[in-house]
């Protein structure tokens, strides 16, 4: 068994990046959803809902939550999922954390997302501009 996946997000951000990266792996290896939260949902109906997905998800090896911006509406619904479940919440999702995740899905809860979080951070960089190379003005 391996950690459920619940990506909380504004709008449909979340099934967006799961559809990208499972269509990248082929595959979804793990239990995964996503709940869209749009400006006008009532944030009570968007807990419940998120309760109710938390609990078809997590089989028992906990749940891993990824959501899109810290002190958001979906972060903050995020973060009241750890009353009912075993759940670690990383906030700032992108593609690289969630093809990481994806990647190492049988890792226990801890370690799945110290790798989704070490994936986000490595897949964030400056890329070097190749107009700079070539610039004889320098």
């Amino acid at each position: 068994m391996s950690a459920g996946l619940l990506l909380v997000t504004h709008n449909g951000i979340g099934a967006e990046l799961l559809r990208v990266a499972t269509g990248m792996l082929g595959g979804c290896p793990l239990r995964a959803e996503a709940l869209a939260v749009g400006h006008d949902d009532e944030r009570d109906d968007m807990l419940a809902t998120a309760r109710a997905m938390a609990a078809l998800l997590d089989e028992g090896d906990g749940l891993l939550v990824l959501t899109d911006l810290y002190g958001s509406t979906p972060s903050n619904i995020a973060h009241s999922l750890g009353g009912q479940h075993r759940v670690r919440v990383l906030s700032g999702v992108n593609l690289p954390m969630l093809v990481r995740a994806l990647n190492y899905a049988p890792l226990p809860l801890d370690e799945l997302a110290a790798k989704a979080l070490s994936g986000a951070h490595d897949g964030v960089m400056l890329c070097p501009n190749t107009n700079d190379r070539h610039d004889s003005r320098r």
